[in-house]
This record gives structure tokens, C-alpha cells and sequence, in this order.
């Protein structure tokens, strides 16, 4: 995915919802940044999205979502809306697979 354009709303959305980051910093990692805002954004954050990024683009964070960062009602409500379903378990940082219950 290519980095999103610096637009003052994207500008905005990153400043809130990857409030760590500088919000250019956060544009140049789209999946990082889109991870964010499908589980920290409003919906005003998603209308700045609108015409920027699809549905393509939110299937691609899911495929390499970011561990830690979904919670479990945003990864199932993001991959209801992409078609998936059942959702595959939420994403977790390598090595620690052992210590996740299972469903």
C-alpha cells in the first residue's frame, strides 16, 4: 500500500487517533495508520478517508494487521464489513501464540 497523502484531514485523523506519532510519520505507514482508525476512529475520521481509501485498502490491513492494536469488537466488526466470516483470531506478536487462549 502506498503512503496517503498529507491532507489536512488525514493530518487531523493521525494527530488523534496515533497520538505517539507525528501524524506525517503516521501517513508514511498507511496499515499502521489505517489499523488506528478502524479501531480508534469516528466516523467523521472515516468520511476524511472517503475517496482516499476502499475497501481494498482495509482488506489489506487486515491481511497484515499490526498486532496489538485491534481490539476483538473492532477486528470482528472490520472483518464483517470486508466479507469475512468467519473473523480469523485477532492478530498477536510472534512468540507469544502459547500464551493466547484459544476460542
Amino acid at each position: 500500500m502506498k503512503p496517503l497523502p498529507a491532507t489536512p484531514e488525514l493530518l487531523n485523523v493521525a494527530r488523534r487517533v496515533v497520538w505517539y506519532k507525528e501524524p506525517r510519520e503516521s501517513l508514511v505507514d498507511p496499515v499502521h495508520f489505517l489499523a488506528h482508525v478502524m479501531t480508534y476512529g469516528t466516523p467523521e475520521d472515516l468520511k476524511a478517508l472517503k475517496g482516499i481509501v476502499g475497501k481494498e485498502e482495509f482488506r489489506e490491513v487486515l491481511d497484515n494487521a499490526p498486532s496489538g492494536i485491534f481490539d476483538r469488537r473492532s477486528w470482528a466488526y472490520w472483518n464483517l464489513k470486508c466479507g469475512r466470516q468467519p473473523a480469523p483470531p485477532l492478530p498477536v506478536r510472534a512468540g507469544l501464540q502459547s500464551l493466547v487462549p484459544s476460542p
